[in-house]
Parts: C-alpha cells; sequence; structure tokens
C-alpha cells in the first residue's frame, strides 16, 4: 500500500526587505531546499486572498503557518502610516499571540541601539516614547524596531516565565544564514514543535 504523502511543513518569513533582497533570496533558497513550504512576501508566495487588504492577508498567513520565522533588520519596514505598526511588527506580535513556533534574528545594530538607550537610561518603550531619531537616521531607522525586539524576547514577562524567546543577533548575511541552516535542518524535530503546538491547540 502506498505512504500518504506528507504536507510539507509551511514557513513564514518575516522582515522587511530595503537592502535585504540578496538575503532573503538566500534564506529562500535554504528553506526550500530542506523540504518546506516558504512564504514570504518578497517572493510573492504568500497566499492572496481576494477582498481583504494586504495587511489582512500576512496576519492570515501567520495564523495559518506552521512555523513562523521573523528576522529583525534595521529598517522598521512598510504600513508605519500615521503611527501604525509595520505589518512586519504585526506579524510578530500575532505570531506571539498565537503561541506559534518561532525563531527570530535580530540584526547586531538594533541590539546595540537598545543597549545604549538603556545605558543612557531609556529602559523601555514608555521612556523611549520621548525620543524621535532624525531623518536620515543610520543605525536603525525607527525606534519600534527595539520594541519588536524586546517583543520577541518576552521582556513583557518575568523571567522565569519567559518561554520561545531566544533571538539570535546576526551581523552580516552569512551569520544569519548559518542560523537559517542550523535551525531548519532539523525538519523531523520541527515536525515534532509543530505537533506539540497543535495538540495544545485541542480543547479538552
Amino acid at each position: 500500500m502506498a505512504k500518504a504523502k506528507q504536507t510539507k511543513l509551511t514557513v513564514m518569513v518575516s522582515s522587511s526587505v530595503r537592502h535585504k533582497e540578496p538575503m532573503l533570496d538566500q534564506v529562500y533558497g535554504v528553506l526550500d531546499g530542506f523540504g518546506y513550504k516558504v512564504w514570504m512576501s518578497y517572493r510573492g508566495t504568500v497566499p492572496i486572498i481576494p477582498g481583504k487588504s494586504t495587511f489582512d492577508s500576512c496576519l492570515i498567513a501567520v495564523q495559518r503557518c506552521d512555523l513562523f520565522f521573523g528576522i529583525i533588520t534595521p529598517h522598521y519596514g512598510s504600513g508605519a502610516v500615521l503611527g501604525d505598526l509595520a505589518i512586519t511588527h504585526r506579524e510578530l506580535l500575532k505570531a506571539i499571540e498565537l503561541g506559534k513556533p518561532r525563531f527570530m534574528l535580530a540584526h547586531e545594530q538594533v541590539v546595540t541601539a537598545r543597549r545604549l538607550l538603556m545605558d543612557l537610561g531609556y529602559k523601555d518603550a514608555a521612556a523611549r516614547a520621548a525620543l524621535t531619531l532624525r531623518k536620515g537616521a543610520v543605525v536603525v531607522d525607527d525606534l519600534r524596531l527595539i520594541d519588536m525586539y524586546e517583543a520577541a524576547t518576552r521582556e513583557d514577562l518575568p523571567i522565569a516565565d519567559r518561554t520561545d524567546n531566544w533571538v539570535q543577533p546576526y551581523k552580516t548575511p552569512p551569520e544569519a544564514l548559518l542560523y537559517t541552516e542550523e535551525q531548519f535542518s532539523r525538519y523531523d524535530d520541527n515536525v515534532g514543535f509543530v505537533e506539540e503546538w497543535r495538540a495544545k491547540q485541542v480543547k479538552p
């Protein structure tokens, strides 16, 4: 009897795109090579839902994916209109809300900017709200990138209660690709993580 074909795990890659196209192409290639179905807006593979906005389609993709792979770059990305959160920021918060199995990278410029502001006395988002970046800032282009980092590291919770809070710093594309290869080469392990998450969604 023929064995039923296993459905590929779907990875949602959430990242701003500006100046990161070559790296994202390589990330896509690595994930595809390991056998994952890859949803990445830059590559046009996020399912488009007629009648929904671009942002809604992306958030629904977060709900439907198996694994969430967030990359926090020094550029905040699109969607920040009149103070609204960028779509990558919304995607991350949705993944956290759902408790999706997730993997996170953050560029070291974001990590360093946060550390420097903490050393200057701006210890959290409320304190940073008084700050305004000058146009053309080059280290990070929006302080909400630090908010994203702190959301991913679960700074909102006591240390003992934090899970899924590993955020790997990276400086160069090869470092980001090394992380991608190491974490996503464990396909069978990731199947197990997804199955555990699904089991938790079933109410007794």
